[in-house]
């Protein structure tokens, strides 16, 4: 039974590592459209043949997307029904597809969606980061200087954000990074989602830079990189400094002089600091 409507687009996601993330919707709309557009008509043929596919494909990437809409739209007008994929992932999600979508949508026709893997949403499940609410930056620049600027008109966003990153280049984009936020700012990436190396880590941006500079496997691959928003690294920051205020004030050191040197490690003002303590000090 086909439950294929004609004249309507799919997006379909497809899995971004590991085969058996390939839903079974996914493969029953695959396997009925007349049409499958998709990036790389090789690399997706391998994908339709493991499950047994046997469409027809038709490229539609960033060098061809505008002129192959028309073409879309009018399939879609002699009453055909076409499905886009990606190599890896939800389409759109820095992948081509949204002029398509655009085109079809103003021409009149359905688009329906055919959920499934996405590496922004699977890294941020397990990052340990906020995930109520984030940015997603999608690639950044190759250069690094407009790479730094980038980072630097992020730096102070409240929340989350998320880029993605090529291997021959996180290493770099994590040191333009580190010189924007710090050595010490918590990071979390993801690499090979799925696959078989999949290496997903926590820690503060020096940290992850030693462990690639320790284990060059850990530069290979596709990856997702999550920042600490400036909210929660700020918050963190009073944390070691109340803490440190206080194991100052504990060893009977002046109110001033504890107030002055937890300031200097911490990067925090001295007057803030010094009222905090006098804070404490009445409530005692």
């Amino acid at each position: 039974m086909s439950y294929i409507q004609a004249s309507c687009l799919y997006i379909v996601a497809t899995p971004i590592g590991n085969l058996q993330d390939m839903s079974a919707r996914a493969i029953e709309v695959l396997s009925q459209v007349d049409i499958i557009c998709c990036e790389d008509t090789r690399h997706s043929k391998r994908l339709l043949e493991h499950f047994s596919i046997k469409g027809q494909l038709q490229s539609l990437h960033d060098h061809n997307e505008k002129d192959k809409s028309a073409q879309i739209v009018a399939w879609l007008e002699s009453g055909q029904s076409i499905a886009l994929i990606s190599d890896a992932g939800t389409p759109l999600i820095s992948d081509p597809g949204c002029f398509l979508v655009t085109c079809v949508k103003e021409a009149g026709f359905e688009v329906y969606p055919i959920p499934g893997a996405c590496a922004i949403i699977a890294a941020l499940s397990v990052s340990g980061l906020p995930t109520d609410r984030f940015y997603f930056e999608g690639f950044v620049p190759a250069k690094s200087s407009n790479r730094v600027a980038r980072f630097e008109s992020l730096k102070d966003f409240e929340h989350t954000w998320v880029y993605y990153e090529s291997p021959h280049r996180i290493q770099d984009s994590l040191k333009d990074l580190q010189k924007v936020l710090g050595p010490q700012h918590t990071i979390c990436f993801a690499r090979e989602l799925t696959k078989t190396f999949e290496t997903i880590k926590k820690d503060s941006i020096e940290n992850i830079l030693k462990l690639m500079d320790e284990d060059r496997n850990q530069t290979k691959g596709e990856f997702v990189i999550m920042v600490q928003g400036a909210t929660c690294a700020k918050s963190e920051d009073d944390n070691e400094s109340e803490m440190l205020l206080k194991l100052l004030i504990d060893e009977n050191i002046p109110l001033k002089t504890a107030a002055k040197i937890a300031a200097q490690h911490c990067g925090e003002k001295k007057n803030k600091l010094y009222k905090l303590a006098l804070s404490w000090q009445e409530d005692q």
